[in-house]
């Protein structure tokens, strides 16, 4: 095992946790690019074959391992130069909570690599994360950052705004909806701010935080900020639609929220709900893309190419 000090070459394992996920997936593609060997360690390895073709032959490695299951993680960690731990979870479903699997399973990677000498960690944050937030989803997120710099106190931890590209949760969901629903939810009014990044940004932030930045936190945002009504506007504009866009206050959409648990994949969670309560931003004074030599990337220019698939006539005008 090497110790990473400038630039990625051949010679480094970097292993990516939750690497077959939408930021994991970029973060492999960027990284396959530098050269360097990458080990995806996910659950269920067969959804993540489609990833065996980002690099040249024998470079990409597809292992399973679950951050719950301490003998899967060490195995994955085997002979690693570099740890980046993706994995996150949007909403609870069986045994994935969030305490389980964002709070201790960050935990258990970070120690397990301390205890095999792998010094350069990477941990995905979010914006927001807070061991005293009321949203059980930010206050684990805290946890984990506190428990893997307490592992590896030369650890890094990046907090992305909401992350958006071509898999993307955000703008994909919405405008899915905006095809068969005459409105769209505006929780609280749609007045909460966020700082839209692009998850290509996101990747290069983590090859950055790899190959030599200044260990600590850094919160990612693109070049500007939106509110959330905003947001939607512009998804419908650029998808050649228009929906009535409905205000709905907390409380109400903390009932609906509430009653929409029954769903496998539930639309909006009281979590959720908690978490638009608060602007979704970069902080001012905090380390950001700048100090990695990332130029955000205004979103504008991705939009067009993966949500044309939305339009009316299913390409681009």
């Amino acid at each position: 095992m090497t110790s990473l000090t400038g630039r990625l070459t051949q010679d480094d394992l970097v292993v990516v946790f939750g690497g077959s996920g939408f930021v994991g997936r970029h973060i492999v593609r960027h990284l396959a690019k530098t050269g360097c060997r990458v080990r995806i360690a996910v659950r269920r390895p067969n959804e993540a074959l489609f990833l065996k073709t980002a690099g040249r032959v024998g470079q990409i490695e597809i292992v399973a391992a679950n951050v719950r299951d301490e003998a899967s993680v060490s195995a994955a960690l085997s002979q690693a130069d570099a740890v980046v731990n993706a994995v996150g979870i949007l909403f609870e479903s069986g045994k994935q909570k969030f305490a389980s699997v964002q709070a201790e399973g960050a935990a258990r990677i970070a120690q397990l690599a301390a205890q095999q000498g792998i010094e350069k960690f990477v941990q995905l944050s979010a914006i927001g994360a807070d061991i005293g937030s009321d949203s059980v989803y930010a206050s684990t997120k805290g946890q984990a950052e506190a428990a893997v710099v307490e592992a590896i106190a030369g650890a890094h931890i990046v907090r992305p705004s909401i992350v958006v590209g071509p898999e993307d949760d955000f703008f994909n969901r919405f405008a899915a909806m905006a095809q068969i629903a005459p409105a769209l939810p505006l929780v609280g009014g749609g007045h909460t701010l966020y700082q839209p990044v692009t998850v290509f940004d996101v990747a290069q932030a983590v090859r950055a935080c790899l190959e030599g930045a200044p260990s600590g936190i850094y919160e990612l945002g693109g070049p500007e900020v939106y509110g959330f009504k905003q947001l939607l506007e512009m998804m419908l504009w650029q998808i050649g639609r228009k929906r009535l866009l409905l205000p709905l206050p907390f409380g109400v959409a903390r009932v609906i929220a509430t009653l929409a648990q029954i769903m496998p994949k539930p639309l909006l969670t009281p979590d959720q709900v908690i978490l638009l309560k608060s602007d979704n931003i970069v902080r001012e004074g905090a380390q950001d893309l700048s100090e990695l030599g990332v130029t955000p990337t205004p979103i504008e220019t991705i939009l067009p190419d993966y949500l044309a698939r939305f339009r009316p006539s299913g390409k681009a005008s």
